[in-house]
């Protein structure tokens, strides 16, 4: 025989038992308490709110043989009946498989029948699933039910539910459990249960429910069947890292490995987006994060490092991503471009990457000018059974899978200035030099196309100085300096020093070789050409010009003009 599920044996069966949702208990106990129970109810939220249970609650009560307080006793036949589904004053539907006209016209001629009890009441679930004509069909009898109907209506969407039907009911709208409260209701599931879990599985448990007690029961049941331990294959703090270090590798070897132990892409990306929320809200509302209060300075901690602009701009790359797993192929290879574009900001020339790099780049001056280098600069470490680099091993080398390692750290170089019109004299170009093409795809177009004329000229480990062709040219790009030596720092990790100059040869003022060129030319010199011999000219023979009417007449022989001269 099959074991009931927890969240069926531990279902509300009074108001009082009801967590979260204290707003939705007082309104529906003073309207029994008063008889003053209204004949149709709109039960809204999230799901595993629970807003099926109360409707039960709710019909329990209506009709139990000895109210106490506007609660159920649950000890009288009706109350039992209600609970055990076989009271014909409760008749529930599930609209979402019975959405149909017939359906509700068959609701409603019960409606009409007499029954056992004070009320009859219609339990409608899911009810924007409902077609349109069963909405019509419906909505008359919402708008004049016999004196002994009561309707309940829950829908997690209330928005696709018709406004002439919301407008016919109570609307009581449920929310998402508080972490405190749900934290209690699973510890005394735990202990009322004999199960045995560990406290971080209960951490991890209230993480995966986010809110939901049906779906942290669900969670809980879960883990106690594993054996009460925490489940490690999937750490979403890997991913925070590896965004946080730039190291794609590292956000590569994640996903496999979350593959590997059987997680689905698209729940995979679901949960990264909801803890990449809790990150931002720890920024923003820290009231509203939904986490156990052990993890929530921890998270607050790692939103502090990645920075809101990149947490913003890792979850819309990562909600445009679950947009096109509808109909992709492969959601891995969609799950790991979009990780890659999310951890590799050095190569992003949209908007949001800029500011991203702009974001680290502060971050760096704030922590006093430290800037962490390439992770090239740190051997690969070599798996020894194939022989090949690992993937993701250059962050972990050192920390066991832990965390970021602690890498080489370079001082942050003075802030970028403009020299004077002294030609800048050519000197080998180094790394810095090397990434002037990468830096100028960067760049917005106007600046770009003001800087594509200059060349690197001296240039460094951290410094460079770019040459314009001429003076004027140098003075224009010295009001885009500052958002050159930004790009700069956001490709090489590191703020570069960047100056202008200008190219050898060019120094002098280009308006001199304007003057030159709009000198007279020398009396002296004279064109050179033949001498003409006036003996030798003739005149050129006379040779009638056609005009283009008759050149038209020629060419169609027996043609007649109509109307010449006129318009």
């Amino acid at each position: 025989m099959a074991v009931q599920s927890l969240y069926r044996r531990y279902r509300p069966r009074r108001f009082s038992e009801l967590r979260g949702q204290d707003h939705v208990v007082r309104a529906l106990r003073n309207a029994v308490i008063n008889e003053r129970e209204g004949q149709a109810y709109l039960f809204s939220g999230p799901r595993g709110t629970g807003k099926t249970s109360t409707a039960r609650i709710l019909a329990k009560v209506l009709n139990c043989e000895a109210p106490i307080e506007g609660e159920p006793c649950c000890t009288c036949p009706s109350c039992i009946a209600v609970e055990a589904g076989t009271s014909y004053d409760v008749i529930e539907l599930d609209a979402a498989s019975n959405n149909g006209v017939d359906d509700i016209r068959e609701l409603i001629d019960h409606a009409a029948l007499g029954n056992p009890g004070r009320h009859r009441v219609f339990i409608l679930d899911e009810v924007h699933m409902l077609s349109k004509g069963a909405e019509a069909a419906l909505l008359k009898t919402l708008e004049e039910p016999p004196s002994h109907v009561v309707f309940v209506l829950a829908t997690t969407d209330p928005q696709k539910v018709s406004e002439t039907i919301r407008s016919r009911t109570q609307h009581l709208q449920f929310h998402l459990l508080p972490m405190h409260d749900l934290e209690e209701h699973v510890k005394f599931v735990i202990g009322d249960a004999g199960l045995s879990v560990t406290p971080e599985a209960i951490a991890q448990v209230l993480v995966q429910g986010g809110g939901s007690a049906r779906d942290t029961l669900s969670a809980l049941e879960l883990v106690a069947a594993s054996g009460g331990e925490a489940d490690h294959s999937v750490n979403l703090d890997e991913f925070i890292e590896a965004i946080i270090e730039n190291d794609p590798a590292r956000s590569l070897a994640a996903i496999a490995y979350a593959v590997q132990q059987g997680r689905d892409p698209r729940s995979l990306s679901e949960e990264l987006i909801r803890y990449l929320r809790d990150g931002f809200l720890s920024q923003m509302a820290p009231e509203l994060v939904q986490l156990p209060a052990e993890r929530i300075d921890y998270v607050a901690q790692w939103a502090q490092r990645m920075g809101n602009g990149t947490i913003v701009r890792s979850m819309e790359v990562l909600g445009d991503m679950l947009v096109e797993m509808r109909r992709a192929p492969d959601a891995r290879l969609l799950l790991e471009v979009a990780l890659v574009r999310i951890s590799h900001v050095a190569e992003s020339t949209d908007v949001s990457g800029l500011l991203a790099r702009i974001e680290r780049l502060e971050k760096q001056v704030e922590r006093g000018g430290v800037a962490p280098t390439h992770v090239a600069s740190t051997p690969q470490p070599v798996d020894p059974t194939t022989g090949r680099a690992k993937l993701g091993g250059a962050v972990r080398q050192s920390t066991g899978n832990t965390g970021p390692i602690a890498r080489p750290q370079a001082p942050v170089a003075p802030a970028a200035t403009v020299v004077t019109n002294t030609p800048a004299p050519a000197k080998p170009v180094g790394t810095v030099g090397e990434m002037w093409p990468s830096v100028l795809a960067s760049l917005k177009p106007l600046v770009r196309a003001l800087y594509s004329p200059c060349v690197v000229g001296v240039s460094s480990v951290d410094a460079v100085t770019l040459n314009a062709p001429n003076a004027v040219h140098k003075d224009r790009c010295a009001d885009h300096l500052a958002v050159v030596a930004s790009a700069y720092a956001a490709a090489m990790g590191v703020a570069i020093n960047v100056t202008l100059g200008v190219s050898e040869g060019t120094a002098k003022d280009p308006t001199d070789r304007l003057a030159k060129a709009r000198k007279p030319v020398p009396e002296t010199d004279e064109v050179p050409h033949d001498d003409i011999d006036p003996s030798e000219l003739v005149d050129a023979p006379l040779v009638p010009v056609e005009s283009p009417l008759d050149q038209i007449t020629k060419a169609f022989p027996g043609t007649r003009v109509v109307n010449e001269g006129k318009k």
